[in-house]
C-alpha cells in the first residue's frame, strides 16, 4: 500500500509551539513552513493560478485581517447558530460511533476540517467519554492526499477506525478528491463527514441543508492560527508532510478556543435533539446523489462559464471566495439572509454584485472572476 518504509516518519506538530489549540486536541500532520514567504496579492495568485502558471498549494493568499464591524457579524453568527452547529455535531458524532465503534480516529482535512474534528472528539467524550486520537492532514485538490500522512496513520492505528472530516461540502470536489487518493490506501475507508452536505456529496453529515458554520467567517484566527496547507516542492523533501505557516503574530485576534467553547457549551441542550434526531438520519438517504455538480453546471451554462473551478457553491465556499479569490459575482437566496449578512458586507467592500435568485439549492454561491477578463 506504501512505498518502502525507508523514509523516516516525522511526529506531528502539536501545539503551543505550532498552533493555539493545545497539544491534546489535535496533532498536525504537517511541516512547519513559518519562516517561508509564500502569501502573495490575491490577483496575481489568481491569474497565474488560471493561467497554468502556479498550482493554488504553491503559494498563500494575504490573511484577512477583520475589522470590528466584521468581527461583531463573526460574533453574532456564532451566537445565533451555535446550537444548530452542536446539534449537527452531535449527529455526526453519533454516526460515527454507530458505525465505526471503540478504536475510531479523527483525521480531519486541513484547515477547515481541523475546528470541527476538535469538536467531534468533544461530543465523543461527552455523548460516551471515549477519548480518541484526533489528527489532521492536508488534501489538495488536483494533487490528491498527502500519502505521507496516511502513512503515519496506518502504521499507529487501525486504517479502518480513521475517519476523515471536514466542515461542509461544496459541489464535492474534496469529496471526489478523498475518494481517487484512497483507490491507492484501500485500507481506508473512503467516506468524509461533515457537518453540512448542501450539494449531496456523501454519506455521513449531520444535514444536507446549506447552513452558515461560524467558522468559515473567518481564516486562521478561527483555526488554530494556522494557514491553509502548502505544497511546494521547491521547500518541502519527500520525507516531509505537506506544509503550513503558524501565524503566532496574530494571537491578539484569535478566537479559535472562543468558536470550540461557544458550540461545546450547547452540547448538553442539545442532547436530547441529537438522540431524536440521528437515527432518521442514518436510516435516511444517504447515497451521495451529487446535486451540486448537476447545480454548478447548470450555473455555468446560465453564465457563460465553462471552467467549473470557477464556481463556488454554499456559504462556506462564497465566504472563502470573497477572502481569498478575485469575486465576479455573488449568487444568493432571499431567504437565507440570517446567514448571509458577512456575505453582503464582503461583498460590498470588495464592489461585487449579489444577484438573488429565489429557488436557489444552496444558500449562495459564489463565481471567480476569470483572470483575462479583469
Amino acid at each position: 500500500m506504501f512505498a518502502a518504509a525507508a523514509v523516516s516518519l516525522p511526529e506531528p506538530l502539536r501545539g503551543p509551539a505550532f498552533g493555539s489549540y493545545a497539544p491534546d486536541e489535535v496533532g498536525w500532520l504537517l511541516t512547519d513552513l513559518s519562516g517561508a514567504e509564500l502569501e502573495a496579492p490575491a490577483e496575481r495568485r489568481e491569474a497565474a493560478i488560471q493561467a497554468g502558471l502556479a498550482h493554488y498549494a504553491e503559494s498563500l493568499p494575504v490573511e484577512y485581517q477583520p475589522d470590528e464591524e466584521y468581527r461583531r457579524l463573526f460574533a453574532a453568527s456564532l451566537n445565533s447558530g451555535a446550537r444548530r452547529v452542536a446539534r449537527t455535531v452531535g449527529i455526526v458524532g453519533e454516526l460515527i460511533m454507530a458505525e465505526r465503534g471503540p478504536g475510531v480516529v479523527l483525521a480531519s482535512l486541513a484547515r477547515a476540517g481541523t475546528p470541527v474534528g476538535i469538536l467531534l472528539r468533544r461530543w465523543l467524550d461527552f455523548a460516551a467519554g471515549a477519548v480518541v486520537p484526533h489528527y489532521t492532514l492536508s488534501i489538495v485538490r488536483g494533487r490528491g492526499i498527502d500519502a505521507l500522512a496516511l502513512r503515519f496513520l496506518a502504521e499507529r492505528h487501525d486504517p479502518r477506525r480513521v475517519v476523515f472530516v471536514d466542515g461542509w461540502t461544496g459541489k464535492g470536489a474534496i469529496a471526489r478528491e478523498l475518494e481517487a487518493a484512497l483507490r491507492a490506501h484501500p485500507a481506508f475507508v473512503p467516506d468524509l463527514a461533515v457537518l453540512a452536505d448542501p450539494g449531496s456529496c456523501t454519506r455521513t453529515f449531520g444535514t444536507r441543508e446549506d447552513f452558515l458554520v461560524p467558522s468559515a467567517c473567518l481564516n486562521s484566527t478561527v483555526s488554530g492560527l494556522v494557514s491553509r496547507t502548502v505544497l511546494n516542492r521547491s521547500l518541502l523533501r519527500p520525507d516531509q508532510f505537506h506544509g503550513a505557516k503558524y501565524y503566532a503574530h496574530l494571537a491578539a485576534s484569535d478566537v479559535s478556543a472562543t468558536f470550540l467553547d461557544a458550540i461545546c457549551a450547547c452540547f448538553p441542550a442539545v442532547a436530547e435533539d441529537v438522540a431524536r434526531d440521528w437515527p432518521a438520519v442514518r436510516d435516511g438517504r444517504r447515497a451521495p446523489a451529487w446535486t451540486g455538480w448537476r447545480e454548478v453546471r447548470r450555473i455555468g451554462a446560465r453564465y457563460g462559464i465553462t471552467d467549473m473551478n470557477l464556481i463556488k457553491p454554499g456559504v462556506g465556499e462564497t465566504t472563502r471566495v470573497l477572502l481569498r479569490r478575485v469575486p465576479r459575482l455573488v449568487l444568493a437566496r432571499p431567504d437565507r439572509a440570517a446567514d448571509l449578512a458577512h456575505v453582503e458586507l464582503l461583498a460590498a467592500r470588495r464592489g461585487v454584485p449579489v444577484e438573488y435568485l429565489p429557488g436557489l439549492p444552496y444558500s449562495c454561491v459564489g463565481i471567480i472572476a476569470p483572470a483575462a477578463n479583469r
